[in-house]
């Protein structure tokens, strides 16, 4: 079994509750939380594809945008970044890239893919798959809570 604490547990439940507030704003549901090992939330976004018409206004892509450019490498490597469904590749690379060390996602893709049905807008490439050709590692744990997690599209598809 993956090692999942109560915090990873906290941590991924505000990333869905994100999600939640992402489709209520009118944009697709999906949440992201930064936090560092004591569990302290050093970002959070949530979905704005719609609302800010940009493609690439996934959650992930936003949080690591707004997130503190203070933070040094070695900071980042020991960070979580929670997820409340799994990356696309887009921000899997994204997550590489940042320096976060370590990847805990709600909602499998291919779990969210056979709920919405054939879409052109699919790449079924997990983020493991995608981090696991970085030079630098990247931990990734998931799916977690997929069932709560998949609550957020209720009736959206």
């Amino acid at each position: 079994m993956q090692n999942i604490s109560e915090q990873d547990l906290v941590m991924l439940r505000r990333a869905i509750a994100l999600s939640h507030s992402a489709r209520e704003s009118g944009n697709r549901p999906f949440g992201a939380v930064l936090a560092n090992p004591s569990g302290q939330i050093l970002a959070e976004a949530e979905n704005t594809q719609i609302t800010d018409h940009d493609c690439t206004g996934h959650a992930e892509t936003n949080l690591l945008r707004q997130m503190d450019k203070s933070l040094s490498l070695e900071a980042l490597e020991q960070c979580t970044l929670y997820a409340s469904t799994e990356p696309c590749p887009m921000c899997a690379g994204a997550v590489f890239w940042s320096g976060v060390g370590r990847l805990m996602y709600a909602l499998s893709s291919d779990r969210l893919y056979k709920t919405q049905g054939e879409s052109p807008y699919q790449l079924p490439l997990s983020a493991e798959e995608v981090l696991k050709h970085g030079k630098r590692p990247v931990e990734v744990i998931g799916p977690v809570l997929e069932e709560e997690a998949l609550e957020a599209f209720s009736d959206f598809f």
